[in-house]
């Protein structure tokens, strides 16, 4: 019998980013020095750390992997032990400057809620996903007609942590279904991420986010 897989449940939240140092990079560059920040699955704390040390940042971070969370302490970040799917509704409105989401919206049962609870608690909120619509996926499809794995998609379909597969075109949609506004647009290519870039759907493999709450 082979060995029995990991939990779903215990690897959602802290799902590897082969673009991790592009991911921090491009994350810090959109915060303000001493701002309050709020990381939605933050794994090990490094962004939180980052962001403490280097911006002077009021720091918190969610997460739901026990071993993770000892990891955040060892960081000395402050983290709460939550799981997404369950709302933020310990939180005031705007008790944030920024709520960041990395590489998770994809892996939560319900990507519309979380996504309208982090532009209630925050004044912006910075989501990292993957982009399906990337031509690598398209062209995997297209000549084998597999479900693809790539860097952005590292699983086999059977054994992913991801429950939901969407393209930038798809994200900008959900992102208005819950009364948001694309402050910034930040594809994912080639190891830079480039605002304006022509073809981002086709071309990009993350996309980031910038976000803000309608004005009524």
């Amino acid at each position: 019998m082979p060995d029995r897989p990991r939990d779903r449940h215990d690897r959602r939240y802290c799902i590897p980013d082969p673009l991790a140092s592009l991911t921090d990079e491009t994350i810090v560059s959109q915060i303000p020095y001493r701002s309050r920040v709020l990381d939605l699955g933050c794994g090990d704390g490094r962004l939180l750390k980052r962001l403490r040390d280097t911006h002077g940042a009021s720091v918190q971070g969610i997460e739901i992997d026990q071993r993770q969370i000892v990891n955040s302490i060892a960081n000395g970040v402050p983290v709460i032990h939550a799981d997404l799917d369950r709302g933020l509704e310990g939180f005031p409105d705007r008790s944030f400057d920024f709520a960041v989401l990395s590489q998770t919206l994809q892996q939560v049962r319900h990507p519309r809620v979380i996504l309208h609870e982090m532009l209630r608690v925050a004044a912006q909120s910075l989501v990292v996903v993957p982009n399906f619509g990337n031509w690598r996926v398209r062209l995997g499809l297209l000549l084998w007609g597999q479900a693809p794995k790539t860097a952005s998609l590292p699983y086999e379909w059977y054994d992913t942590p991801n429950l939901h597969f969407m393209s930038m075109i798809d994200f900008r949609a959900l992102v208005d279904v819950v009364g948001g506004r694309i402050v910034r647009e930040l594809p994912m290519i080639g190891g830079r991420a480039i605002e304006r870039a022509w073809a981002p759907n086709l071309r990009a493999e993350f996309a980031l986010y910038v976000l803000e709450r309608k004005l009524p």
